[in-house]
């Protein structure tokens, strides 16, 4: 009887887990090329960027206390890694009515104080959010260009301290080095820490 129950509840516990992981991309999904406002007031996707090799992905915003710590870390991701072919694309899913300062206009005040030299985008309708499956700020996912696709080959934290002090494992950049150095990402996934995004009703 034990063991009945023991197998029974195992099943149980896969089978949730295998219904959680089909919410949103999951590592060696195709992600979806999307086309969202900058701050800058243009349309930028993917696909203006025809000779990276992939994307750092991060969904953010502008009031998260866990976002504004990782604000300097992401656009030191930038300078260090445009130049290797994975440039940061940041991306604001939050409800902007609810929440006043994620709105688009405050995006683009934020960005201009902190000097973003990456797009900052605004997903209005939250539907790349939801397709990626991102439920916190920040939210990272490491996409690699193969053939045209985007092939998911992280998700999760940029590193394993969100207030940047005592860092002991950069998530992002060693995900890079694998992938640069021609294997698998050891790590290719991590929790996100962070605020919860702020969905729309």
């Amino acid at each position: 009887m034990k063991s009945i129950l023991l197998t029974l509840t195992l099943s149980l516990f896969l089978t949730l887990g295998h219904m959680f992981a089909q919410d949103g991309y999951q590592v060696g999904d195709e992600a979806t090329i999307f086309n969202l406002l900058n701050v800058n007031g243009e349309m930028v996707s993917p696909d203006d960027f025809p000779e990276a090799k992939g994307f750092i992905i991060v969904f953010t915003c502008n009031h998260c206390p866990y976002a504004i710590k990782y604000e300097d870390r992401i656009q030191a991701l930038h300078e260090e890694f445009e130049s290797q072919g994975y440039p940061v694309i940041a991306i604001n899913p939050n409800d902007a009515e609810a929440y006043p300062s994620d709105s688009y206009d405050a995006m683009i005040v934020r960005a201009q104080e902190k000097g973003f030299t990456f797009p900052y985008l605004h997903d209005e309708t939250q539907a790349i959010a939801k397709a990626f499956g991102a439920t916190r700020t920040p939210h990272t996912y490491l996409v690699r260009r193969v053939e045209g696709k985007l092939i998911v080959e992280y998700i999760g934290a940029i590193d394993d301290s969100y207030n940047g002090e005592d860092i002991q494992h950069k998530y992002v950049e060693m995900a890079i080095a694998a992938l640069e150095s021609g294997q698998e990402v050891a790590l290719n996934y991590t929790k996100a820490v962070g605020c919860s995004i702020k969905w729309k009703k």
